[in-house]
């Protein structure tokens, strides 16, 4: 299932993508007298969900009505995830970012945090921070807790994943090399769009096997594959999971691949500018876009 959030009269709320459009979910749900979650949040906390989910979508397709589905191209769609609870990100996570980077390949999962200020929107203006001239994009697989976790083992560890989405993990790179702490360059507002869609784990047979791309201004910078990862999906919430609990709701960000523009000699290096259009776009996940205006 693909879950989305539009914006309707100031109001976020929750969609499910169609073939025959995207179905609104509190509309459907009233008018066929179905008690459904309305939220991504009650989606992922409340276990049997996507079965009632399941179960309006397929009402309202029988009803044979337009009225319960709306054209995507014409919705101002909110976040995947508008309102995480922890963001834990896992750095120089692909053999070849990390060899491009000139860093060691890490023994351990290298973890940091963003916060919810980063978490943008597919489509939405991102602006460049008047402080940073060196503002790098990260493609990059997000998985989305779904049940509490805490001390897993790996081989089970994917059975506490709701789903996946894409982000663009941006990052300020000469704020973030200021100190030796990388907070500073990444928890600038807007960072962290998500989506366009939440895909519900039973649709990613293997996340540790997808495509993964970014593309800015159509031009192809980052080109690898999930299975590029030095630690794997099953590997890192079960790593996590032995250090915090992990909740419904909080998210993951698993590592970007080779083709920053960090990665590159330092006089190659062309970083995001005023009026640059990006595009993240992860196989079976849809495509993530956003365009960034530089903050005066």
């Amino acid at each position: 299932m693909k879950l989305l959030t539009f914006k309707e009269d100031s109001k976020l709320k929750l969609g499910i993508k169609t073939d025959k459009g995207v179905l609104d979910v509190e509309k459907a749900a009233s008018a066929l007298s179905t008690a459904a979650p309305v939220t991504i949040a009650e989606v992922i906390e409340n276990e049997g969900s996507l079965e009632v989910l399941d179960a309006l979508v397929k009402a309202a397709l029988e009803q044979q009505s337009q009225s319960y589905f709306l054209n995507e191209e014409e919705l101002q769609l909110g976040p995947a995830v508008p309102k995480p609870g922890k963001m834990i990100c896992v750095g120089l996570n692909y053999r070849k970012h990390a060899e491009e980077s000139n860093m060691p390949i890490p023994d351990y999962p290298v973890l940091f945090n963003k916060f919810d200020n980063t978490v943008a929107a597919h489509n939405e203006v991102i602006h460049l921070p008047f402080n940073s001239k060196e503002n790098d994009y990260e493609a990059e697989l997000v998985i989305v807790v779904g049940k509490k976790a805490k001390r897993i083992a790996q081989e089970d560890a994917l059975d506490y994943v709701f789903g996946y989405c894409n982000v663009n993990d941006l990052s300020s790179r000469d704020l973030q090399f200021r100190t030796n702490q990388w907070l500073l360059g990444k928890c600038l507002d807007g960072f962290s769009p998500l989506g366009p869609y939440l895909v519900t784990s039973d649709e990613i047979e293997n996340p540790n096997d997808l495509a993964i791309k970014a593309m800015v201004n159509g031009e192809i910078r980052q080109n690898s594959n999930t299975s590029d990862m030095v630690f794997k999906c099953d590997e890192i919430v079960s790593y996590i999971s032995d250090h915090m609990t992990l909740n419904p709701g909080d998210i993951i960000l698993t590592g970007t691949p080779e083709g920053v523009a960090l990665g590159m000699p330092e006089a190659q290096r062309v970083y995001l500018q005023d009026g640059d259009e990006v595009t993240i776009e992860i196989e079976k996940l849809g495509r993530l876009t956003n365009t960034f205006k530089q903050e005066v």
